[in-house]
């Protein structure tokens, strides 16, 4: 705790656990008020991320949390604990989130998220992320251009045809 105020001790350890700065803020004793500006103050903290960072390494555990929550959810629930069933439901969505968030081992597999996610967003939020790349926007500036090039070569051509004459049979000093 060398250099922390108790407060500050106690968010490192509450972050440890919630993984959210304005829940370990409200845990540490902060007002709920100022909880947000609080935990995004001292998640930016040198000393808080140090000792964060410490508080990690120390918890090295040989428990399989996921099974023992598991348990106290069970036990609560038969026990008709309603809110401690609560709890350890709570407890257990935030541990399997963060297990299931892994990333993709290949390119492959990163597309395939890419493209259920566009799916999930639809064409009007997809084109409105895709507007945001520079290469996209590149892109289809080029394709108008062609597509206007292509437009007004099109109109010469018909043009030409429309107002065209066919000298060959007019003027003689053709042949």
């Amino acid at each position: 705790m060398a250099g922390l105020t108790t407060q500050q001790e106690k968010f490192a350890q509450a972050y440890i656990i919630y993984r959210n700065a304005t829940e370990a803020a409200k845990a540490a004793g902060y007002s709920p008020r100022s909880a947000h500006n609080q935990g995004h103050r001292l998640i930016h903290n040198t000393a808080v991320l140090e000792r964060i960072e410490n508080l990690e390494r120390e918890m090295e555990t040989s428990v399989d949390v996921l099974s023992e929550l598991e348990q106290q959810y069970t036990a609560a629930k038969n026990n008709n604990h309603t809110n401690s069933a609560l709890k350890a439901l709570e407890l257990l969505s935030k541990v399997k989130k963060k297990d299931e968030e892994v990333e993709p081992k290949s390119v492959e597999e990163l597309e395939q998220q890419i493209v259920k996610s566009l799916e999930v967003l639809g064409e009007e939020r997809s084109l409105k992320i895709f507007m945001k790349c520079e290469w996209f926007v590149k892109m289809m500036e080029a394709e108008e251009e062609e597509e206007e090039y292509e437009y007004e070569e099109g109109e010469e051509y018909e043009y030409e045809e429309e107002g065209s004459t066919d000298n060959t049979s007019e003027d003689p000093s053709w042949r």
